[in-house]
Formats: structure tokens, sequence, C-alpha cells
């Protein structure tokens, strides 16, 4: 998921430098929001992890 946010970040910075604008704007918009849900399944698997199993 990180690797996709990555990879969305570097496709707008790329549009940005040829003068893309509106590509460049949605190509952020979706690595901000697959960042986002990175992190929240980073903390919900790292919260789940750390439960003792019984």
């Amino acid at each position: 998921m990180l690797s996709w946010a990555i990879t969305f970040l570097i496709i707008a910075i790329i549009a940005a430098v040829l003068g893309f604008g509106g590509i460049a704007g949605t190509a952020t918009g979706i690595a901000k929001i697959l960042f986002v849900v990175f992190l929240v399944l980073f903390i919900v698997s790292f919260i789940m992890g750390r439960r003792p199993r019984l």
C-alpha cells in the first residue's frame, strides 16, 4: 500500500514539473488517500499483533 502511495506521489511530481496541473492534483489526492489508508491499516495491525493470543 505504501508503495502505491509513493508511486502516485512520484507521478504527481513529474506531472507538476511537466505542467499537467489536473493530473498532478489528482495523483496527489490519490497518494494522500492511499497513505492515510496505509497508516490506518498499519496501526490496526500493530495493535492486533501486540494482543496476547488465548
